[in-house]
This record gives structure tokens, sequence and C-alpha cells, in this order.
């Protein structure tokens, strides 16, 4: 190691300032003149440009190897595809949940959503309340099962009416919803094309209670996925036969 370092020191460069200092002094103390010093000094001019030509060459040998490992990375980049379905598990939960309500634009539908977990306070303000609290979002459209009607008016339409926002939300369509499927689908920045989030009722991708149902995994749906389109149009039919 200390063989390397040794090594790797400019030895030319060190030579050259030794060799100046030394004509130098020589010059101070008048044992040697100028006619000697010139030599000297143009021979260290000379070092010191190849020394300068030398460290040019390696700077473009450096440079190239950075622009082919760079065309390296972007060909790499362009030939990996985007997922178009990212499961988020329990540890990320909260913080997907959060940014998704933060990047909702226009118009959200939340459909087949379990009203159960709503319910207690510290849940709906974590869950619910960024919704409707987002400026962005200019309205919200909760489609749900017909069974839920007493649970949305005893408990879960107080909490909302006591949102700033409010009044974005709309009455509820009331539908006969036997599907396991709930998904919330809102447009996103920066290009507001639409995602959406998607979980299931029941184990495992849901913890069920007597009191409620908590999300344990869903699934963020891609703008790009194809998935899209089919949840659209299950909410549409959903409220055409209402």
């Amino acid at each position: 190691m200390k063989l390397k370092r040794f090594l790797s020191y400019e030895w030319d460069a060190i030579a050259g300032i030794l060799a100046a200092t030394a004509a130098l002094i020589l010059h101070l103390l008048h044992i040697v003149d100028e006619h000697i010093i010139l030599p000297i000094v143009l021979a260290l001019m000379a070092l010191l440009f190849i020394n300068f030509m030398r460290h040019t060459r390696n700077n473009e040998h450096t440079a190239g190897q950075v622009e082919r490992t760079q065309k390296m990375v972007s060909r790499i980049k362009a030939s990996l595809a985007a997922p178009d379905v990212v499961l988020v598990g329990p540890r990320q939960l909260r913080t997907a949940n959060e940014q998704f309500a933060r990047n909702m634009r226009g118009d959200a539908i939340l459909f087949n959503v379990c009203l159960s977990m709503y319910r207690a306070q510290p849940l709906f303000d974590i869950l619910l309340r960024p919704v409707i609290e987002n400026p962005e979002v200019s309205s919200i459209q909760f489609v749900l099962d017909e069974s839920q009607q007493g649970l949305w008016q005893a408990e879960i339409l107080p909490k909302i009416t006591a949102c700033d926002g409010h009044s974005k939300v709309q009455d509820p369509h009331w539908c006969a919803l036997s599907k396991n499927i709930s998904f919330i689908l809102a447009d996103t920045p920066p290009d507001g094309a639409t995602e959406a989030l998607l979980s299931f009722w029941g184990e495992p991708f849901m913890a069920q209670s007597t009191e409620r149902n908590v999300p344990r995994y869903i699934f963020h749906i891609q703008a790009h996925s194809e998935l899209l389109p089919h949840l659209v149009e299950m909410e549409r039919n959903c409220r055409m036969h209402a």
C-alpha cells in the first residue's frame, strides 16, 4: 500500500520544483549566473509542458469512459419497463395514502370503500380527511353498497361535515355491490393522468375485526396500466344500474 502511494506521486513535478529551488538558491548566492539558470528554466518549462500533455490525455480518456458509461446507463434505463402496478405493504401504507391524497386533482371517486375503517377518528384523519381538505380536489363521489347507508348517516357524514371543504363531497351513489374490490380514482400530476389505489376485501389484503376492516395491502395502479379503463368502466356500470 505504501509502495503504491509512493509510486503515485508526481515525481517529475517534484523534481522540477527541487531543481528550480536549487537554481534559485545558487543564483542568489552568486554561485551560478543567468547563463546557467536560463537552460534550467527552459528545461523546467519543457517538463511542465510534458506533464500538462500527459494529464490532458488522461482527462480525455476519462471523459471518454464517462460518456460510454452514461450511454450504457441510458440504454439500461430505456430497456426497463415501468411497472403497471406497485404493491404497497403495511410499512408503506400510511405514506402511500398520504402521498396519493396530496397528489389528487379534479374529481375523485371512492368505489366500494369499507366505511367501517373511517369510524375511528384517527383513521378518518389519516385516510379521508386529507382527501376532503385537498384544495386541488374539486369533487368527491362515493359509490357504496346499500348496506352501509346507516353507518354513513350515523358516523361518517358528521365527520365529513366537520372538515374544511366538506361541500365538495356529493351524496353517495347507493348500489347493490357484491364485489370484493375497492378503489380510489383520481387525476394526478404532472400531466393530470388518472391513477388508482386498489384494495380487496378480506384476508390477506385487509385485516378484519368485529369493529372495522383496515387495509393491509393495497395496489397503486399507475397511469399507463391497462387495468385503469376496467376500473373506470366498473364504476360507471354500477352507477348506471343503481
